[in-house]
């Protein structure tokens, strides 16, 4: 079969034309894949969020009911406002051998590689499958990916092993923290500044901030015995406080949106139970001396993205060592999709994909062609793996 092949690089192109910052829809660049796969007969299925303008990318190339091996990415990309570009962030441009637009290296290069490899898969007797699992608003607390897990849970065979294409440098990442993202919000009640009578939100708040604060100290002391997480502790960190209207008006709200990146091994919901102990007997006992009748404080987890625990020595491990050409393995502090995969979907997953996570979400983000080039080799050996002997 004679087929019309793109390069990774041609194909990165396009996909960063694509204006998929999380707050936008992704359904542009997910009909350009659909309508790629169909040119060489691989069919998809789409899961829609609710609003119907996003969606997860689910396709199988190869035999059904035995596992392979699935190679995942998301779409979405960060916003550019306030950041100053030396060019259009949607339209790749070459300089210096680097290929520089807005998700060029976090990661539409990755998808871009992989679906670059697509007509010769198909076209090969494959022994065992690949997948392909696209995902949307991995960039706002991999909130998307969900749905395309239950996807696989529904499969009667499972892939033996995920490789989540983040920007690795294309070295093999097997653990990474989780996250917990969660906003907060304080009640109080107006009045005049002069009467003392208000109930003060913005006082209650400093309180749980230096709560957070103290947390994140005795973290400190407590290093992880899983070597080579920087730092080497779990991080608690209120990120944004907003309340108030005027000098001389008790706050009758303030919001805090924080954030913890539990270690893989511990429990990761500790910070989560002792903030709400916390609320429970320090802080609402405290507001019901001030007032009866006023005060309430709401907490929601606004993402949740859990640890990827090592299994050094695992047959994915092996694989994504042998693929990469790595002896060694690497942890990251940053939260990807693959301990969603892992834990939630039951696929040992790694990570290893194609640029550095040093050029992700700046303005001029770029990626090196070499790094490009490196994945091709990649999924190259990938597919002399997976496909059966002439």
């Amino acid at each position: 079969m004679k087929m019309n092949k793109m390069s990774s690089q041609e194909i990165l192109y396009k996909l960063i034309a694509f204006d998929t910052v999380s707050s936008n829809s992704n359904m542009e660049m997910i009909q350009f894949i659909l309508d790629y796969l169909e040119k060489f007969g691989v069919s998809a299925r789409l899961v829609r969020d609710l609003h119907e303008d996003k969606a997860n990318l689910f396709a199988v190339i190869g035999p059904k009911n035995i596992p392979g091996i699935m190679l995942s990415g998301h779409t979405d990309v960060v916003p550019v406002e306030g950041q100053k570009w030396s060019s259009g962030p949607f339209e790749m441009t070459e300089r210096n051998g680097r290929l520089y637009g807005r998700g060029s290296c976090d990661m539409k290069g990755f998808i871009a590689c992989v679906l670059a490899k697509v007509p010769e898969f198909v076209a090969v007797d494959l022994k065992e499958p690949i997948y392909l699992a696209f995902s949307y608003d991995e960039e706002t607390g991999c909130t998307g990916v969900d749905s395309l897990v239950d996807v696989v849970n529904e499969l009667s065979v499972k892939p033996r092993a995920c490789i989540v294409g983040e920007p690795t440098s294309m070295k093999v990442v097997n653990s990474h923290k989780g996250i917990r993202h969660l906003l907060t919000k304080v009640y109080g009640h107006e009045n005049h500044s002069s009467t003392d009578r208000g109930l003060n939100a913005i006082s209650y708040a400093a309180e749980i901030v230096t709560f957070i604060d103290d947390i994140q100290d005795e973290m400190r002391l407590r290093p992880s015995n899983v070597d080579g997480f920087d730092p080497p502790y779990c991080t608690v960190h209120a990120g944004r406080i907003n309340g108030g209207v005027a000098a001389n008006v008790t706050p009758n709200y303030c919001e805090i949106e924080w954030d913890y990146r539990p270690i893989p091994g511990t429990d990761e919901d500790e910070v989560y139970n002792r903030y709400c102990e916390f609320i429970k007997n320090t802080i609402l006992p405290k507001m019901r001396k001030k007032s009866s009748e006023y005060g309430e404080i709401k907490t929601e987890i606004l993402s949740k993205v859990p640890c990827l625990f090592p299994e050094t020595g695992s047959d994915a491990e092996t694989l994504v060592k042998h693929l990469a050409e790595q002896n060694s393995t690497h942890v990251v502090s940053y939260g990807t999709e693959a301990g969603i995969f892992y834990q939630k979907g039951g696929v040992p997953s790694i990570v290893c994909g194609p640029g550095s996570i040093l050029q992700a979400h700046m303005a001029d983000e770029y990626i090196d062609i070499s790094e490009l080039k490196a994945c091709d080799r990649f999924l190259d050996r990938l597919l002399d793996i997976v496909k059966n002997s002439d």
